[in-house]
């Protein structure tokens, strides 16, 4: 197994979990995003929020683990959230974004998704990168 820092794999969960309560709020874009991706207030509220939550945060904390095992021990600060935004925006946005042309989904869609992604990846990297 790899040295991963599981502290900063838990860091990175967490930070991911209060990046997504911003980015995705009313005070940013939970209006935009519940219009483009067609979900509505009841769709949120009539779901299984605990679950969703849960699974969400060990989703990321997966996701975390693995670009600690990408970045490694040795990789300096600049290097690793430069890593994590590389990944956020080359891998998981781009990712979405072949999905979403497919998909006919909007460009508005993409740019709050990708850019949660973005922004949550170089946030991981910082962390990973900072927390030896």
């Amino acid at each position: 197994m790899p040295d991963i820092n599981l502290l900063a794999v838990l860091g990175c969960g967490v930070a991911s979990m209060v990046l997504g309560a911003l980015w995705y709020s009313p005070a940013l874009f939970a209006r935009s995003w519940q219009k483009h991706a067609g979900v509505s207030d009841q769709a949120i509220t009539s779901s299984n929020l605990p679950l969703v939550y849960g699974l969400a945060f060990v989703l990321s904390l997966l996701a975390a683990y693995v670009l600690a095992m990408f970045i490694g021990p040795e990789m300096s600060l600049g290097a690793a959230t430069a890593a994590g935004a590389a990944a956020g925006v080359a891998w998981v946005s781009a990712s979405f974004g072949i999905n979403y042309l497919f998909e006919r989904k909007s460009l508005t869609l993409w740019l709050i998704n990708g850019g949660y992604h973005a922004l949550q990846f170089t946030l991981f990297g910082l962390i990973i990168g900072a927390w030896r």
